[in-house]
């Protein structure tokens, strides 16, 4: 058996599947309303997490409205591939450009996102009106243990051995340098690819530095560092039951499509720049697009396995010295001072932090996202050539 072949792959969920899902959010046995006060407006409503009308509300969308075939053949059209990588399948969407200048790059997802979070740029981003404007060759793997990609039966699937067999998946495709885009988890496996293999990445692009806490902070960046702290001190209790027990809560992610939905809705909301719903901004579709990927393919365990594996195996110390663009939008949840990431990063060629937008800028405002990609990657690219 060749290992190394890429083969086209177009899943299809059966009806079966998806009748079953709907007969199982029909008899979904619900908790009581928060005792959060009545009037709640804002944060206040998500005070004891996701709120008890927002979430049968989404029942019932999901149950009777939502449709999983458009995604489906969205996905298609893109186009699906699978191949054998240290032992593991690997899924990912790859779009070629028509342009003969198109620069290879790898768009990598986190949790709780998943492919999902890119095919509404994926066009935009290969094949621009402006010919002056860069084009590029679009990988998009799915993390392993996350939506078609396999679930490792053995440890050791950390950020640093995905971003190997994201290096193995990109010459395979004929991709020897490219560069690379990530957030969530993507973005330390982005930082793993310029900092382990500059051979091969031209410049990276992330709006989740990660980088070690510096000193001299005052102003501004005071106010990042202290709200990065505060993040990891207060809201970080989902990573760390998924860090210590992803078994455990996978239970209920892998058998409750409401145990999932509430999880993941909670996260969307928190981290998105939005008042009162992630919905402000996000696409109540392509949210199920994302939470339903999760769901057909039994993914909800072996995607928080993501964080036992890589909480216990980031590098810190890491430096990178490909070109690196970083951006930092004003209501993600880590925000990483310059002076931070210039302990990390020796050759950051562009710095942004707009005034809007949150964890999923992809999802929350594609056009903007698509220019500042476009815009780092650009700057990376001149200082490479």
């Amino acid at each position: 058996m060749n290992t190394d072949r890429v083969e086209r792959f177009e899943p299809h969920a059966s009806d079966e599947d998806l009748a079953a899902l709907r007969a199982r959010l029909t008899s979904t046995r619900l908790p009581e309303r928060a005792t959060t006060p009545h009037d709640a407006r804002g944060c206040d409503r998500w005070e004891q997490g996701a709120p008890l009308a927002d979430v049968v509300e989404l029942i019932e969308y999901w149950r009777t409205a939502y449709d999983w075939r458009p995604f489906e053949r969205r996905l298609n059209e893109i186009g699906q591939f699978r191949t054998v990588i240290d032992g593991l399948g690997i899924h990912f969407l790859h779009r070629r450009s028509i342009r003969p200048d198109a620069t290879p790059l790898v768009l990598t997802h986190g949790w709780p996102g998943s492919v999902a979070e890119f095919v509404d740029v994926i066009d935009e981003l290969a094949d621009p009106q402006d010919a002056e404007t860069p084009a590029f060759h679009l990988v998009v793997p799915s993390l392993r243990g996350y939506g078609y990609s396999d679930k490792p039966a053995e440890e050791g699937w950390g950020t640093e051995r995905i971003a190997a067999a994201w290096v193995q998946l990109m010459s395979r495709l004929g991709y020897d340098r490219f560069l690379a885009h990530g957030g969530d988890w993507g973005g330390p496996i982005t930082i793993a690819l310029g900092g382990r293999f500059p051979a091969h990445v031209i410049g990276i692009h992330t709006t989740m530095p990660g980088a070690p806490p510096g000193l001299g902070l005052d102003g501004l960046e005071r106010q990042w560092g202290e709200h990065t702290r505060a993040f990891e001190r207060n809201r970080l209790t989902y990573a760390r039951v998924m860090a210590t027990s992803p078994q455990t809560i996978g239970f209920s992610l892998v058998d409750s499509p409401v145990g999932l939905l509430a999880w993941i809705l909670e996260r969307f909301f928190e981290w998105s720049d939005t008042v009162d719903s992630p919905f402000e901004t996000i696409s109540r579709d392509r949210f199920l697009d994302n939470l339903t990927l999760y769901w057909l393919t039994a993914t909800g365990a072996s995607a928080a396995r993501i964080y036992f594996e890589s909480h216990q195996s980031l590098d810190l110390d890491l430096r990178v010295t490909a070109p690196a663009a970083l951006t930092t939008y004003p209501h993600d949840i880590e925000k990483h001072p310059r002076p931070w990431a210039e302990e990390r990063f020796s050759h950051i060629v562009r710095w942004r932090a707009p005034e809007a937008g949150g964890h999923f800028p992809a999802l929350e405002m594609p056009g903007e996202f698509v220019r500042d990609l476009r815009e780092g990657l650009a700057a990376a690219l001149a200082v490479s050539r």
